[in-house]
């Protein structure tokens, strides 16, 4: 039957009210109009759906039985609208992010705070994986964002926002002192006990391909997971770690490691939010985007 879903809303207020006149009330539409949507939804389905009284109308058995399943679907869409408000409002929703280790510790953590601190409602589920595998994931729909660093490779057009600079260097321990005071080539980290992450990380292809432009093929002594093991291998003194400089400037500082200095830096990189245009974000995750600011403060 092809009927008019307003009578069906019309019906149902009827129905809750017992009275076309408070229904009408409650729709700001008029009686007349209220008592000619009952009338072609009863001619539509044949039947009389409610009988007057002195009160006002009731439910004939046929209307009882009608209004049964037309209140649990009306009160499902009220409360899907009630859903879709909260989410919009931020009051409850989910999120799902693509970082790092690096990029989770030195730039979204603390923004991750501020945001559950402000909706506790959003659920907050951090995918942590390496660049290219947050890529990947980005592009097969599984985040919402991610929080890379560069240098990074997409089959697909991202958007990319940077957000932060990164420098990387290389430090060690006591036992590699005579070292501290000197300005070396990077030619020189050939005969040295190097020590890189593994894998296909942002961080050993970008290092990896400015050595290889300076001349320099690494054998490392150690291929690690994490920076921060790289850290403590550095420290036991086992070798010189090519790390991001935010993971060991706290060695830094109390002078359990120093860093390495060389004729010229490594260029600086970045860190870089980067979304999918072509997917539609979800409320929960444009608003922790409008808490992420870039390097100069501003939102991206």
């Amino acid at each position: 039957m092809d009927i008019n879903l307003e009578y069906y809303k019309i019906f149902y207020f009827v129905a809750q009210y017992g009275s076309i006149t408070a229904a009408a009330g409650h729709l700001s539409i008029t009686q007349p109009a209220v008592s000619q949507a009952i009338r072609h939804l009863e001619e539509a389905l044949s039947c009389v759906l409610f009988v007057r009284t002195s009160k006002g109308v009731r439910l004939t058995r046929e209307g009882e039985m009608l209004f049964s399943y037309i209140r649990r679907g009306y009160e499902m869409i009220l409360s899907g609208e009630r859903r879709l408000a909260e989410m919009l409002s931020l009051g409850e929703g989910e999120i799902c992010i693509g970082a790092s280790d690096m990029t989770l510790q030195f730039y979204l953590l603390p923004y991750l705070e501020r945001f559950h601190e402000k909706y506790p409602g959003i659920r907050v589920t951090v995918t942590n994986a390496p660049t290219p595998e947050t890529i990947r994931h980005l592009a097969d729909g599984k985040i919402d964002f991610g929080i890379v660093s560069t240098p990074m490779v997409s089959r697909h057009p991202l958007k990319t926002v940077p957000v932060r600079k990164i420098q990387d260097v290389f430090v060690a321990g006591a036992r590699f002192l005579d070292l501290k005071d000197r300005t070396l080539n990077y030619k020189a980290l050939e005969n040295l006990p190097v020590m890189c992450l593994e894998g296909s990380t942002s961080t050993r292809t970008y290092v990896d391909g400015f050595l290889e432009r300076e001349g320099v093929r690494l054998r490392p002594e150690f291929e690690l997971a994490t920076s921060d093991m790289l850290i403590q291998f550095a420290v036991r003194n086992l070798g010189i770690a090519s790390v991001v400089e935010d993971f060991a400037r706290g060695y830094l500082e109390r002078g359990e490691l120093f860093r390495l200095r060389f004729d010229h830096e490594i260029p600086k990189r970045e860190f870089c939010i980067v979304s999918d245009e072509r997917i539609p974000m979800s409320a929960a995750a444009s608003g922790l985007m409008r808490m992420l600011p870039g390097e100069s403060g501003e939102i991206p």
